[in-house]
């Protein structure tokens, strides 16, 4: 059985509850994929812009007067209830405007399970909201709300940061009143990888030394150009000084996507795949104890065609050791990475190996 600290290829993996989180609830995320029946949504891409180190240059007031009136507060009802929740006013968190028509980025942590959610905007106001879109594997959700004179922040680069490199997290911690506060902080690591509550992986995180506290959860990791390069999601808890922010370019594509379509795509193989736990296993009656079992495999579907069972057990992806739904997706998903994905598998026969094309995920027009 896998601990709760452990190296892998892509980073370090963190047993760890999202302490920077909604005030409410620091429970487990979904178990299972969250159906979301939204239609397609009209909206532009968030916008974006490049930034070299040069335009890194502003100073850090600066930076905050750009992107603080972008920075909202979400505030949610009806959210089970959770025994390491923080004696803090409940159900508070951040979020940022992406977009001027009224789309609110945060985090599916945050907005899992609410019955009502309000958000308050900087000038105090507050609007009611709802979730259009959301991904638990991401920790990803989209708010809409109606009103005018947004300002939305610009999305950076990730991929641009380097180690060192000084950062700036902007939240609604402990729902204080006053506005957002600021902390600053260094880029301290890139492409982490965490294991959250619930037993699925997140995966191409940026480690920052800025003090993130509950309530920043949702809120934005900014560099000194002014553009949101991360989306505050935890803390370690039994650490100091380690806070991470999922990085904007792995999930740049999937913002767009919830925007326009209410929903993350991934290719569609032909089955369902589920985490493997202690429950999956005994009620399936399992001969290993983790990796993502392929349920109602399709016929004459890719994953059918190549060998795959309902009831098989995915172990491995091109020898990468798979624990869970976040894992394997980004194990298949490789970027740049064409060739056939071999998933080692466990079935009714034993082991065995499958060679399974790999698909990209459609991808939203520009």
């Amino acid at each position: 059985m896998r601990h709760g600290f452990d190296e892998c290829p892509t980073g370090t993996r963190v047993l760890m509850h999202l302490r920077a989180t909604r005030s409410l609830d620091h429970g487990r995320l979904l178990a299972l994929v969250v159906a979301i029946g939204m239609g397609v949504l009209a909206g532009p891409a968030p916008a974006r812009g490049a930034e070299s180190q040069d335009e890194k240059a502003r100073t850090i007031p600066e930076v905050v007067a750009a992107v603080r009136p972008s920075v909202v507060t979400v505030m949610v009802r009806g959210a089970p209830a959770n025994p390491f929740q923080h004696a803090i006013p409940p159900g508070s968190g951040s979020g940022i405007i992406i977009d001027a028509q009224g789309y609110v980025l945060t985090n599916h942590h945050l907005v899992e399970g609410v019955t009502s959610l309000v958000v308050g905007l900087p000038t105090g106001r507050l609007i009611p909201g709802r979730v259009v879109a959301r991904d638990f594997l991401l920790d990803l959700a989209l708010i809409k709300i109606n009103a005018e004179d947004l300002v939305p922040a610009p999305l950076g680069h990730s991929s641009a940061l380097q180690i060192g490199e000084t950062v700036v997290a902007i939240g609604n911690p402990f729902a204080l009143k006053g506005g957002s506060t600021v902390t600053i902080g260094v880029v301290s690591a890139l492409d982490r990888a965490i294991l959250t509550p619930n037993g699925e992986t997140l995966y191409d995180l940026i480690q920052t030394d800025a003090a993130i506290n509950p309530g920043n959860s949702g809120g934005p990791l900014v560099d000194l150009s002014g553009r949101v390069v991360g989306i505050n999601a935890a803390v370690a808890p039994a650490a100091q000084a380690i806070s991470y922010a999922i990085s904007v370019d792995a999930v740049y594509e999937a913002i767009r996507s919830m925007i326009l379509r209410g929903a993350v795509l991934r290719p569609d193989l032909g089955f369902v795949p589920v985490t493997v736990t202690a429950s999956i296993v005994a009620s399936f009656n399992l001969g290993v104890d983790r990796g993502v079992l392929a349920a109602q495999v399709e016929p004459a579907r890719p994953a059918a065609e190549a060998g795959l069972h309902s009831g098989d057990v995915i172990t491995d992806v091109d020898g990468t050791p798979i624990y869970n739904m976040g894992d394997f997706w980004h194990a298949y998903l490789r970027p740049g990475e064409t060739r056939p994905a071999h998933l080692t598998v466990y079935g009714k026969t034993g082991q065995a190996t499958v060679t399974l094309p790999r698909r990209a995920p459609p991808r939203e027009p520009r």
